[in-house]
């Protein structure tokens, strides 16, 4: 898809400018690692394909390994789209269906209850995930967004876990408009959002708003620090201000590690990550 057919906030990072930026990312991050090679779930959604395309950029279709992980009840579409991701970007792929471990945690969960459903079918697909990543040596790349992280709108241990992520301060209009530049499938980027966790789920209906007034407001709330009533004296309805910001306020235990509990004189074990001259760690 032409992206001059795409609305460019003026927030929004040109799409050239975060493509190079996050491929340094991704190419120094693995060279700190001493590995070569990325691993990732391709859904069939715009997140895995950016985050795909950025990968095949930075390191070669080659060194990137793209995971189908189908449910029983998974559209037919979105193994379609991966398909095609993959076709367009030269890289290999893998189907795994996640039906048989899946069912053996469902078969305790009610039918109905479709947030624990679609938790264990997360959490499964990252089971896949990081089995492969042993095998084959890879490291996990992330495909998740700003826009569903301040959000809360992700699993954690399931889709939220990762290596590295290099879309992880994208919002999804941003990812929307690196899709376009990087000649993906238009089918990936004109689709209805969806996790496809259930039979026609939507990320839009089940949220109540739309991404793109979402990040709209996103962006003004946290990004510029802006109040509530300068908020709604710009037009953004005062209901939508007040249950983006409760929902970002309640789910940002996602965002964090978990607390540790401190000892005084002990170095907190999550800062001993700077080698020193001599071998050691800071």
């Amino acid at each position: 898809m032409d992206i001059t057919n795409l609305s460019q906030p003026d927030w929004a990072f040109d799409p050239a400018m975060a493509a190079e930026h996050c491929g340094s990312f991704i190419f120094s991050t693995l060279a700190a690692a001493g590995v070569g090679k990325l691993i990732l779930g391709l859904s069939g959604g715009i997140d895995s394909a950016v985050a795909a395309g950025l990968a095949v950029r930075a390191l070669g279709a080659d060194n990137v390994l793209g995971i189908m992980m189908p449910y029983s009840t998974s559209s037919e579409a979105s193994l379609t789209d991966a398909e095609a991701v993959a076709q367009t970007l030269g890289m290999k792929t893998e189907k795994v269906s996640i039906a048989p471990m899946a069912d053996a945690f469902l078969a305790d969960i009610p039918a109905g209850d479709l947030v624990r459903r679609g938790n264990i079918m997360a959490r499964c697909r990252m089971v896949v995930l990081y089995d492969r990543s042993a095998r084959d040596g890879s490291l996990v790349l992330g495909t998740g967004n700003r826009t569903e992280a301040l959000l809360g709108y992700t699993t954690v241990f399931g889709d939220s876990a990762c290596a590295l992520n290099p879309i992880g301060e994208l919002y999804k209009t941003e990812v929307r408009l690196l899709s376009a530049w990087l000649g993906l499938p238009d089918s990936v980027l004109s689709k209805a959002p969806s996790a496809d966790l259930w039979a026609g789920q939507s990320d839009e209906e089940e949220l109540g708003f739309t991404y793109a007034e979402a990040d709209h407001l996103l962006h003004a709330m946290f990004d510029l620090n802006k109040s509530d009533e300068v908020l709604v004296a710009e037009g953004f309805a005062l209901e939508l201000v007040q249950k983006i910001r409760q929902r970002v306020r309640s789910m940002a235990f996602k965002r964090q590690l978990a607390p540790v509990a401190d000892f005084a004189g002990r170095p907190n074990a999550d800062l001993l990550v700077a080698p020193r001259k001599d071998g050691g760690f800071h």
